[in-house]
């Protein structure tokens, strides 16, 4: 079950397309959905997170938590808002797409996609493409 929360004013708008885009990603990735929750936040608590977690003191757009059962996914996806807008400013690209960008790119993680080396940043980028065009 794919669920959206929020701790922050913004709002996912078409919940239920974005969960079943998620959910054909999954499956399409040979993975099996079970329980995934996306957080939608400020920079300020994403920070605290990422300070109290990860032992890193800077700020970023996403963080996932992988509680994964084999191929079953299942974990926490942890979104700044704020950082998404202004990633979208820095990249020339809308709010809506640098969103989509980053909702895919926490479950591509779960699916075995990392993006530590410029190989696999590249491989992750690819798939976040082929993915948000079968969104549209």
């Amino acid at each position: 079950m794919i669920s959206f929360n929020y701790e922050t004013d913004f709002i996912l708008e078409q919940e239920e397309q974005y969960s079943t885009w998620i959910v054909n990603t999954i499956l399409e990735e040979n993975c099996k959905e079970g329980e995934i929750n996306y957080i939608f936040c400020s920079d300020d608590y994403l920070h605290k997170l990422n300070v109290d977690f990860l032992n890193h003191d800077t700020l970023t757009d996403i963080i996932s938590f992988d509680y994964s059962v084999g191929k079953e996914l299942h974990g926490e996806i942890y979104i700044s808002v704020d950082r998404v807008k202004e990633n979208a400013l820095d990249f020339g690209v809308s709010f809506k797409d640098e969103m989509a960008r980053v909702i895919i790119h926490g479950v591509l993680h779960y699916c075995g996609y990392k993006d530590k080396s410029d190989a696999d940043e590249k491989m992750m980028r690819s798939k976040e493409d082929y993915y948000l065009a079968k969104r549209k």
